[in-house]
Formats: structure tokens, sequence, C-alpha cells
């Protein structure tokens, strides 16, 4: 099913919205709440949870993506579910993808507000799309799907050397391009 008709469907509010939103993004989204949460519970719980968020999302939002509006759904809540977790059952290469990243966008304890966040999701956006897409690619599985080093050299075939320093390297270009656009990091 198109995703347009699956939009239609919530808009209807017709429960076969769910079950076809389960059908073609289902794989999507357990695959990032169980790179996030390591587990196949709490993976499974967080999906459900994305499925009732999707429901009071649309209406009133329409997204253009349906795709990333669900993966940033499923997202949301497998990181809020990580907070929740003890350390004990949280994901390593979470943690480890976090503190690398955080040494670029974060600074602030809080975001002062909405506009402020959108802005700074435009220009990461706007530099993610300046990059080659080996680039994007490796940058965006490490740090949106969370996969290992081990994983993205198995996907891309690069040493894991070549991948560490293309994810640093990409973290210092991310770091000046904010700053040069009046980020304070």
């Amino acid at each position: 099913m198109e995703d347009r008709q699956i939009i239609e469907l919530y808009w209807k509010r017709a429960e076969d919205a769910i079950r076809e939103t389960d059908v073609k993004y289902g794989r999507l989204c357990h695959y990032i709440a169980q790179n996030i949460l390591a587990s196949p519970e709490d993976s499974e719980e967080c999906v459900n949870d994305t499925w009732l968020g999707l429901w009071n999302a649309i209406p009133p939002q329409r997204p253009s993506r349906l795709s990333a509006f669900v993966g940033r759904i499923t997202r949301n809540l497998a990181l809020k579910r990580f907070d929740y977790l003890t350390a004990a059952k949280r994901s390593p290469e979470a943690i480890c993808s976090l503190e690398e990243l955080g040494d670029c966008v974060s600074g602030r304890a809080s975001v002062e507000d909405e506009l402020e966040n959108r802005r700074m999701e435009e220009a990461i956006d706007t530099f993610l799309w300046s990059l080659g897409e080996e680039k994007r690619t490796v940058f965006i599985r490490r740090y949106w799907y969370f996969d290992s080093i081990d994983v993205i050299c198995r996907r891309t075939g690069y040493s894991r050397s070549k991948v560490k320093s293309m994810l640093y390297h990409t973290r210092q270009k991310l770091r000046d391009y904010l700053e040069s656009e009046g980020f304070e990091l």
C-alpha cells in the first residue's frame, strides 16, 4: 500500500492503518528500536508504542514522508525508553554513538525553544546533503540507526579504521559547519 493511502486511513480513523503501517514499516521500526535498546521485549514494546504515537499524531499531522515520520517516532520512543532502563541493560553501541555525536551538537542543557531546535535540524540536514553519499550513509547508519562500527564495515566493505576515520572527520566538519551557522556548541 502506498504511504498516502496509509495516511488517509489514519485520517479516516480506520484501524487498518496500523496493520498496514506494521506491514510496510514494522521491520524498520524493530531494527531502530533493537539497535538502541538491545532487548527484543523492550523493542517490541517500543514498536507497539510507535503505532499508538502514530494514531495520536495523524491527524492532525500529515507527514510528507511516512517512513521518516515513523522512524523518528520509533527512535524518540526508544531513546526515552533507553534513558529509563538501568545502565546494565543499555546498549554500549548507542551510548558510544551518543557520546561521539555529543561533542558536535550538545552544549546546552536544554533547547530554549522549538524554533531554534528546528533551525538546527535544518542545518544538520543541509550539512548531511552536502556530504558525498558514502560519508552520509556511514554517518546516518552510526548516529540515526546506532549501527556498530562492525555492522557498518560489513554493510559498506570498509575497514574499521576507514569507518572510524570517516566518522571522526565528518563530526569535525559538522562541528565547524554548525559553528559557522551561528550555533554555540
